[in-house]
């Protein structure tokens, strides 16, 4: 029973519902071109009564031809309940919000947007309908719509009915956002096949689906189109070649230029052009340049020049460690390519062929010299050689040089040879006592000096020089050692000092001593003869020799002086036959004048040599030499003699037995005084010579 009561209350209220005023058709957005009629529809039910639109808020009335809107009217049955809002013709200002009301029930619609369409204007094209371009410039065609078009619309551009690609799109906005206008851009670069042809530009929107177009005509000018050909086009060196230059323009030629690597040929003129070949043609080709009133064009070409090989660049030198690669490259230029081979300075064998050369863990033995060279050309000319170095860095290798046997406490001197790359950071020299870099440093003193080149045949080295002074026993029993380094190492080697005896020149001294002996008793001889076999008058004359240590130099010219005054003058003789050697080996002489001369001995020895002007020459002073050994002095600037007989010479710095022909011209005074001589003034001008250390020798003149 229960069921069937509720069945009946629901049917009772549904009853109720469907007589309560609604909504069967609300409004909906509507989108209207521009002009056409706009249609809302509006349907109620269970309504009887006012029904009314609203445009943004705004109630239109609620008559159905709703005065004060002419384009505006409500149509439908109104029992029925149809209240349709009409627009006819729809103009911009009738896009808006609209709603339909029951006002007495209280009812509203949703709103309904009206959306107007504005179908675009036709677009124009700048520079239209009949457009100038150039053939190759690159050009923009531009193509603009005006207008209030909605929505905006799209440009697009066709050719043949193809769509172009490459465009820009550009739009300008007003005020409150409504559209000024719209353009599209088109870049492209026209060629000669586009010569009148016709591009189209249409405007196409939702308000016009098949758009507007707007077409134009493309018409072209172009610069010359250049064809240049060489006969022949492969010549050998030194043959004549024909350049012939053809073009097409438009408007028509106006000149032709000629070039040649970019620098014109002067005088050339016309389209054609005769020239000698060489190498050059090959890289710099030849160009020929036409002109109109719109532009240039230029071509060019290269002459198959035939030539021998040409040196382009030279292999570098290059310096690597040990264990390293080296490579070198050379480049050669020849037509057709000159065959390049590698091989070492003085040997036949190639290394490689082409323009490198690579060496792979040199070793030291790798070092030296490395040519390129390029066989001649077809036509048998050209080619050549290149050379380069290859410096093997490498620890120093020190090799020791032939140093002389040396006495003892005597000079010596120790050499050793240095091939080191990179150069050695320090040469340094070792023994038991120390070592020494350079300098001195006592007895020792280190020199060192550049190697000659192409010493050891291994290129610039050092001689690195280690001189003793005074050398001693342990110099001769233990070794010295020449050392050097660098960045990758260490080099020496050993030098033991050579030892020369003394006993071999016991004899040879003996030997000299009993021919200096014997000579001397010949020029004794000789000298007694001349003394005795000379006429002369006897003279008083005293001879006095500076730097005598006894009382024979302080004799004043009161010594007396005997002779003729009618003779010539006086001839000195000389007797050496009382000269005797005394137990020490110097001369003892005897005094023939009994004291009357008073002259200091001469020392007489043999001259080993003779030096010009009369002077003695001896070697310089070896270590066998006696300390003390005086040193000789030519005297023929103070005294204006020459020694007699070129036999006798004069010792340290004592006068040599006199010449005749000094005191020649000597005549008697009859009264001695003092000499005229300024204070201090010795008598002689040879008075500073060293003090003599040998006993006197007596003279009678």
């Amino acid at each position: 029973m229960l069921v069937p009561a509720l069945l009946v209350l629901l049917f009772c209220f549904r009853g109720r519902a469907d007589r309560s005023p609604h909504f069967l058709q609300q409004p909906e957005d509507l989108v209207v071109l521009l002009g056409e009629e706009a249609r809302l529809p509006c349907v109620l039910g269970a309504y009887r009564g006012l029904v009314q639109w609203t445009k943004d808020g705004l109630a239109l009335g609620g008559e159905r031809d709703l005065p004060g809107w002419s384009r505006y009217w409500i149509s439908g049955n109104a029992v029925s309940g149809q209240h349709d809002l009409h627009i006819r013709p729809v103009e911009l200002e009738d896009e808006a919000s609209y709603e339909c009301q029951a006002t007495q029930a209280g009812l509203r619609s949703r709103p309904a947007q009206l959306h107007i369409l504005v179908p675009p204007e036709a677009p124009q094209v700048l520079g239209g309908p009949s457009v100038s371009l150039v053939v190759g410039v690159p050009a923009n065609l531009t193509c603009q719509s005006r207008g209030d078009a909605r929505p905006i619309p799209e440009l697009l551009w066709f050719r043949d009915g193809v769509r172009l690609d490459g465009t820009t799109f550009h739009q300008n906005l007003l005020k409150e956002g409504t559209t000024g206008s719209v353009e599209s851009t088109l870049f492209f670069t026209p060629s000669s096949h586009d010569d009148g042809a016709t591009l189209v530009c249409r405007a196409r929107s939702q308000a016009l689906p098949t758009g507007r177009d707007t077409a134009i005509t493309l018409s072209l000018q172009y610069p010359p189109v250049v064809t240049l050909s060489a006969e022949p086009q492969t010549v050998p060196e030194g043959e004549k070649v024909t350049f012939l230059c053809q073009a097409t323009a438009q408007p028509p030629v106006t000149g032709y230029r000629w070039a040649k690597g970019g620098s014109p040929v002067l005088g050339a003129r016309g389209p054609r052009l005769e020239v000698v070949a060489d190498a050059s043609f090959l890289t710099e080709p030849v160009s020929c340049e036409v002109s109109n009133a719109v532009g240039s064009a230029n071509r060019s070409t290269a002459l198959d020049v035939l030539f021998g090989p040409i040196l382009l660049a030279k292999p570098e030198p290059m310096s690597v460690d040990v264990g390293e690669d080296a490579s070198f490259s050379c480049a050669w230029r020849g037509n057709p390519l000159p065959r390049v081979t590698w091989t070492r300075h003085g040997g036949t064998q190639v290394l490689s062929s082409g323009p490198t050369l690579r060496l792979q863990s040199v070793g030291p033995e790798d070092a030296g010299n490395y040519v390129c060279r390029a066989e001649p050309g077809l036509l048998g000319l050209g080619g050549g050689t290149a050379e380069a170095r290859l410096t093997v860095n490498a620890p120093p290798v020190v090799t020791a040089l032939h140093s002389a046997p040396a006495f003892l406490r005597g000079p010596a001197r120790l050499q050793c040879l240095v091939f080191s790359s990179p150069a050695p950071e320090a040469v340094v020299w070792s023994w038991d006592e120390g070592f020494l870099e350079a300098g001195s440093r006592g007895r020792f003193l280190v020199e060192t000096f550049p190697a000659p080149e192409g010493q050891g045949g291994k290129g610039p080295g050092l001689i690195s020089v280690l001189h003793i002074s005074g050398t001693q026993e342990s110099d001769f029993s233990s070794g010295f050692n020449c050392s050097a380094r660098n960045r990758l190492g260490e080099g020496g080697t050993q030098i033991h000092l050579g030892r020369r005896d003394l006993l071999p020149t016991v004899p040879m001294v003996a030997g000299v001593a009993a021919a200096a002996t014997t000579i001397l008793m010949a020029i004794t001889v000789v000298a007694l003869c001349c003394w005795r076999h000379t006429s002369f008058s006897k003279q008083k004359n005293l001879v006095r020799i500076p730097g005598s240590s006894d009382g024979s130099s302080s004799r004043g010219p009161e010594e007396e002086e005997t002779g003729s005054g009618e003779e010539r003058g006086p001839i000195v003789h000389t007797d050496h036959s009382d000269l005797v050697l005394d137990e020490e080996g110097a001369l003892e002489t005897k005094d023939p004048t009994n004291g009357y001369y008073k002259v200091r001995g001469v020392s007489v020895s043999l001259s080993l040599g003779e030096a010009p002007g009369g002077g003695l020459f001896l070697p310089p002073s070896s270590p066998l030499g006696l300390p003390g050994t005086p040193t000789f002095y030519d005297f023929n600037p103070h005294l204006d003699m020459v020694p007699p007989c070129r036999l006798y010479r004069a010792r340290a710095g004592y006068l040599t037995t006199p010449h005749p022909r000094a005191f020649a011209n000597y005549i008697k005074p009859t009264s001695f005084g003092p000499p005229d001589l300024a204070s201090g003034t010795p008598p002689f001008p040879y008075a500073a010579f060293p003090m003599p250390s040998h006993p006197r020798l007596q003279t009678h003149v």
